[in-house]
């Protein structure tokens, strides 16, 4: 049994969670001066940020304008009152808008974190007004492990099916590479000397150090956050919040088999990443008799709604939906271990792939985006589907975790992951469809792939889709015939990324009570407060970009409390050469 320490540790802040919403406040606050601590309950820091695109969605960064990029506060207003509806929150929106680029200006200038424009990137309704096709979405500048020193063992790996050669990490433009190396001798080279370095790394480290997107993303804020004085608990579960007089003062820590009660001055800031992985969720989904498949660490389980119960917090409610959906296929291993692969970028959109139900129909725009296509599944009273592609596809782009030619994909199929016939006709037997219904909506795809025009559900049909899809290949990049034997499949479940209903916070990211007043010194970040995308998705990097901003913020508005000599929009000491 755990036993209760009497000494009281005392810190200005103390962040729960160790994502990228936590570690934006613990970095901002600990540059500003601040002593800070973060409590991770896992036995890693990370969290589901760290096995993130790590991709940011904000308006007007300096790399947009430095890009020439055409944006107005108004534009990106008018885009997201339409995608987000009713739920529109004009103070949050407000403040994000204003201070997202502000945030990730301070962060560059102050702490290790970099961001570079992606040159074309469509918000996902890209023919919504308002609409970009760049200058929203930037991307994780990659990022040396070793800087972490003693703590990268520490940071949280992402799962093997995201990782080549079973340890090395690459981004969105890598993975074209591969794609394209054995067509580009540019792209020949740019994979060999990243296998090279990985090669070289694997020699005195667990995996490779070049780190990518998400990892990346923690990694480099939680370098500048520890060059400060920031503490990390790892292991480390919050209990219950300290109130005194209604001003949350601290927290109530298990750690190492003992109890412990820590002091925070300026308050508490709660970034555990939400309640998809807990019981919790089940009762916020749409009813379904199939197993449904979060992204989310195991620890992501409502740890602040419940802490936050005791001074009465207002939850979430009215949203779109709950949770920010994706499709998402289980492998399971010969010792019983599963392991999930999110259906994100590298397939569902590109040529010769389609979506088929369980009776062998398509029912979905296969190129849109992640959470659409489980959207449309739900709407649909479907809990699992088929992805389907044929061997050119195959060889060419690979399927979930199935990898392209040269890879010899046999342990998938012998595992059940990955179904393989000879025909069509038996693909669809094997699978459970109907083969005379399958056959049909082949024929039907086919003719209208050969045309390079979807008319059954516009496949291709805006600039997202063909942006995810195979640049090289015409005249729509999204677009095949399924002819070539033999014939692939794979299951797609419902599935998440996290939890978008949280505790409802102001444009401080201070939590409200349920009579709508900020609670004094609690704070929610992250999938911890209520998305103010209110459970839709306008474009890639809407969790993280809001995460980066409200985490500032929250920080700012501590400092701020605690009369601290400067604010996060000045402290040149703090600078990071």
């Amino acid at each position: 049994m755990p036993t209760l320490e009497h000494a009281q540790h005392q810190f200005d802040l103390v962040v729960l969670g160790s994502g990228a919403a936590g570690f934006a406040a613990a970095t901002t606050a600990a540059c500003l001066g601040l002593k800070v601590l973060v409590v991770e309950k896992a036995a890693q820091f990370g969290g589901t940020s760290a096995i993130s695109g790590g991709a940011v969605w904000l308006y007007g960064t300096d790399q947009a304008r430095a890009a020439g990029a055409e944006d107005s506060p108004e534009a990106i207003r008018n885009y997201l009152r339409h995608v987000i509806g009713d739920g529109y929150d004009p103070a949050l929106v407000d403040a994000f808008i204003e201070h997202g680029q502000r945030a990730l200006r301070w962060l560059e200038q102050h702490s290790e974190l970099r961001y570079a424009l992606r040159p074309h990137s469509p918000d996902y309704y890209p023919d919504a007004p308002g609409a970009t096709q760049f200058g929203r979405a930037l991307e994780m500048v990659e990022y040396d492990g070793k800087r972490l020193g003693q703590r990268f063992k520490d940071l949280q790996m992402p799962p093997p099916g995201m990782l080549l050669f079973g340890g090395m990490m690459v981004n969105r433009v890598d993975i074209q590479h591969f794609l394209s190396m054995r067509r580009s001798p540019r792209s020949l080279w740019h994979c060999l000397k990243l296998m090279a370095r990985y090669a070289a790394d694997r020699l005195r480290h667990h995996r490779g150090t070049r780190l990518t997107t998400g990892n990346a993303l923690i990694a480099r804020l939680a370098t500048s956050a520890f060059e400060h004085g920031a503490q990390l608990w790892l292991r480390s579960e919050a209990l219950e919040l300290i109130v005194e007089r209604g001003v949350v003062s601290g927290v109530v820590v298990q750690r190492e088999g003992r109890v412990e009660r820590v002091r925070a001055r300026g308050g508490v800031v709660c970034a555990m990443g939400g309640f998809a992985a807990g019981a919790l969720a089940a009762s916020y989904r749409p009813t379904q008799h199939g197993p449904h498949l979060s992204m989310s660490p195991p620890g992501n389980d409502g740890a602040a709604l419940r802490l936050a119960q005791a001074v009465a917090a207002a939850r979430g409610q009215g949203m779109a939906a709950n949770f920010f959906w994706a499709p998402v296929s289980e492998l399971r291993h010969a010792n019983g271990e599963r392991e999930r692969f999110p259906h994100l970028v590298t397939d569902r959109a590109k040529p010769g792939v389609i979506a088929v139900t369980a009776g062998g129909r398509r029912f979905v725009n296969e190129s849109d985006s992640y959470h659409h296509f489980v959207h449309t599944m739900f709407a649909n009273g479907i809990d699992s589907c088929w992805l389907v592609c044929d061997a050119t596809a195959m060889n060419r782009y690979g399927l979930g975790l199935a990898r392209p030619k040269p890879v010899n994909n046999q342990a998938l199929i012998d595992a059940g992951y990955l179904h393989r016939a000879p025909t069509a006709q038996a693909l669809a037997q094997a699978i459970g469809a109907d083969p005379q219904v399958f056959m049909q909506t082949l024929e039907q795809f086919n003719a209208d792939a050969r045309n390079g025009i979807d008319r059954a559900f516009g496949k291709g049909g805006n600039s997202y889709n063909r942006y995810m899809g195979d640049p090289q290949h015409t005249p729509n990049p999204c677009l095949a015939p399924l002819a070539s034997p033999p014939f692939y499949a794979i299951r797609l479940h419902t599935g998440d990324l996290g939890s978008a209903c949280g505790l409802v916070t102001n444009a401080q990211a201070n939590v409200l009570n349920r009579d709508g007043q900020p609670i004094a010194g609690l704070y929610a970040v992250g999938n911890d407060m209520n998305s103010l995308m209110k459970g839709t998705y306008p474009g890639p990097g809407i969790t993280l970009g809001p995460a980066l901003t409200f985490g500032w913020l929250a920080a700012n508005h501590i400092a701020a409390r605690l009369q601290a000599p400067t604010t996060a929009t000045e402290n040149p000491a703090c600078t990071t050469n």
